[in-house]
């Protein structure tokens, strides 16, 4: 028979940054955590697939058919019919090819000395565990808006067919033509061809997504009630009073102020906003997450680690390098990515760069 745990002891070890922080239920939650405040996880962009778990290897193979684009045959009575003039069918066939999802191993470490712990009071532990799972989040959203930048970006192998810029690089002289609106919008769905409707959600940066709720706020009247009266904004007619931008031209939105800024200096601010098609963006990882402490004793110190792998793969495109783990920077190197698609326009993805009246100058 066992005795009854010591009640002191038992709450001491579980209150340890230790005891807690290497625990299999922490890394879960923590986990979670992560992944569920990702705006892009919640607005469905980004989608865990079980294809890219538990794979052994530094980059995973991702087969798939080409789209089906057979040659149609005149059948007719006669020994001479067909492509062949034999008088049957020629058998074909459909294009097999592959894409290839690289891998990325992240990480840091953190460290906590007992007398700062003494003497700010606080629960480290919970400090740490709060700081990370916001963080953690940013950076996984960060690592797909750089290799949007590599795919979408100029020189990108998607830049010539899923990207439109209606920017312009004069601060003093942008109209409204720059800026998000819904015709630009439908122009840039449409670069998709017959596609294009299963765009359902849009990423900004704030200061595009500012606009549109400024522009909703914006009060109009007419001037006139015959057929053709100018409209005027702001002049106190019919206001908006819900500010939520939560969805725009039909679109899902999805705001970050991580997504891209493009200009030189002096130019005006253009702002990278990505149109999506849900579930396009799939991910996975190899191994779950390892958080781990140590004890220094000779500097009075705790350490905890936080080790963790992802793939996040694009459907359509590959990742074309010799070489597999790649920084930020090497995810946004165009070269460093190719087309698997045959057609651009299956890639559920479009670029579209715009001005905004609450941006400045780079």
């Amino acid at each position: 028979m066992g005795t009854s745990p010591n009640a002191a002891t038992f709450t001491s070890d579980i209150g340890s940054l230790t005891r807690l922080a290497t625990s299999a239920p922490f890394a879960k939650y923590l986990t979670e955590e992560i992944f569920q405040r990702s705006a892009f996880v919640r607005s469905g962009i980004l989608q865990l697939d079980s294809r890219l778990n538990n794979i052994t290897g530094s980059r995973i193979e991702c087969p798939f058919f080409q789209p089906l684009d057979y040659t149609e045959e005149d059948v007719q009575s006669s020994a001479t019919w067909g492509t062949n003039g034999a008088g049957y069918y020629t058998t074909q066939k459909q294009s097999a090819e592959t894409q290839y999802c690289t891998i990325t191993n992240r990480g840091a470490a953190f460290a906590m000395d007992d007398l700062s712990q003494v003497q700010t009071g606080e629960d480290a532990l919970a400090n740490i565990r709060s700081q990370l799972a916001t963080d953690m989040s940013r950076k996984l959203e960060q690592k797909l808006i750089f290799q949007l930048t590599g795919i979408l970006g100029p020189g990108g192998p998607l830049a010539a067919t899923n990207s439109l810029d209606v920017s312009g690089t004069d601060a003093g002289a942008l109209t409204a033509s720059n800026y998000l609106t819904a015709a630009n919008v439908v122009q840039a769905k449409y670069l998709l061809s017959e596609e294009a409707n299963g765009l359902d959600t849009i990423a900004m940066h704030p200061s595009v997504a500012g606009y549109l709720e400024q522009i909703g706020m914006l009060q109009f009247s007419s001037n006139s009630l015959t057929s053709g009266g100018e409209i005027t904004w702001g002049g106190g007619g019919i206001g908006v009073t819900n500010t939520d931008i939560g969805w725009f031209a039909g679109l899902r939105v999805v705001v970050d102020s991580q997504m891209p800024i493009r200009g030189t200096s002096g130019q005006a601010q253009q702002f990278v906003c990505y149109l999506f098609k849900s579930g396009v963006v799939k991910t996975g990882s190899q191994f779950p997450l390892q958080i781990e402490t140590d004890r220094n004793i000779l500097a009075l110190e705790t350490a905890l680690a936080v080790t963790y792998n992802n793939a996040m793969h694009i459907l359509g495109t590959s990742w074309d390098a010799s070489f597999d783990g790649p920084t930020n920077a090497q995810l946004a190197t165009p070269a460093n990515w190719s087309l698997a698609y045959s057609v651009p326009q299956k890639c559920s993805i479009v670029e579209l760069v715009v001005n905004s009246p609450l941006g400045g100058t780079v």
